[in-house]
């Protein structure tokens, strides 16, 4: 971990903080919420002792990447993360064609837009958590959760600003990000008006086995630093990324890729979600999906939880190419 080195890169418009490992072909990590390049600490060792350079961001707004505008959650669309991102490749690796990716739920979303709107930049894809979701023409993303859950699921309850930053606040970064990191149920996250963190369960444990109080504090330090307007901001523009997205309604992934859930991941338990991974639904939409993996016992943060497991299963694909 300590050989890790982190710089600041000039991209779109970004200061971004890249955490690098590793020499040989470039394999680009994209977190999730409410995460860092910290996320990918186990990976990145792992595959920077087998000959590949590990580069992890700390996407638009996160940790220590500054520039983003805080209140403006149109300047959070999916064309400016990928954009991020595709900034960021040319930046460190101008020579590179293309590259191997792997995300995990945010993460996941950002790589799958970036396979549409840029497959030229991936050489192949390793996704976490986030299946594939083919646009729904009929009705945004918002309005689609709001109707399988009501308002008082998450992605509802994310949309007015400053509302949830609020309801955060009383409790402090770290139990913030205790409640979520830790959070084991298949099912969704509710938060009630009014009711706070304390609509969710305690997790059993009094931390997850695989996330020790020093690396909770880690993450607790960065968040107290930014709170968490920039990472909900991702969610408020999600109405907006479904305007945009309309010339690509029906599109295909065209990129060799690989998708790992878990059992007990809130994702893999929205209705329908196995059927359409498991049925054919996924394989239409993603014609070169050459595996899926379901890890058994575990539950969304699946690469910090499972890291071994995960490891083997990232560097078992992407050798192949």
């Amino acid at each position: 971990m300590e050989k890790i080195e982190h710089k600041m890169v000039a991209v779109n418009g970004l200061n971004m903080h890249v955490a690098e490992l590793g020499q040989g072909p470039i394999v680009l990590f994209i977190h999730g919420f409410p995460e860092l390049w910290y996320s990918w600490r186990h990976q990145m060792v792992y595959l920077a002792e087998r000959g590949y350079r590990a580069v992890a961001p700390d996407l638009r707004g996160y940790g220590d990447t500054t520039g983003a505008p805080l209140n403006e959650p149109a300047k959070f669309s999916i064309f400016h993360l990928v954009g991020d991102l595709v900034a960021l490749l040319e930046a460190i690796d101008p020579n590179e064609d293309n590259v191997f990716v792997v995300a995990h739920d945010w993460g996941a979303i950002i790589a799958w837009n970036l396979c549409l709107f840029r497959p030229d930049k991936v050489k192949a894809l390793v996704n976490l958590s986030v299946h594939f979701f083919q646009r729904n023409p009929h009705m945004n993303f918002v309005e689609g959760f709001k109707a399988l859950y009501g308002e008082d699921h998450y992605i509802p309850r994310f949309q007015v600003p400053g509302e949830i930053e609020a309801e955060f606040a009383p409790y402090g970064a770290k139990a913030v990000l205790k409640k979520f990191l830790t959070y084991r149920d298949p099912a969704p996250f509710y938060f009630p008006k009014g009711r706070g963190l304390d609509a969710i369960p305690d997790a059993p444990a009094a931390l997850s086995s695989w996330l020790s109080e020093e690396e909770l504090d880690y993450y607790a330090s960065k968040f107290e630093k930014t709170g968490f307007t920039s990472a909900v901001n991702y969610y408020r523009a999600l109405p907006l990324d479904w305007e945009l997205t309309a010339p690509w309604t029906g599109a295909q992934v065209k990129v060799p890729t690989k998708f790992i859930t878990s059992e007990f991941d809130l994702v893999y338990h929205i209705p329908g979600a196995k059927e359409y991974i498991h049925n054919g639904g996924f394989k239409k939409d993603v014609p070169l999906l050459e595996e899926v993996v379901v890890i058994e016992g575990a539950a969304h943060f699946v690469n910090q939880e499972r890291p071994d497991e995960i490891n083997k299963h990232i560097y078992d694909f992407i050798q192949k190419f």
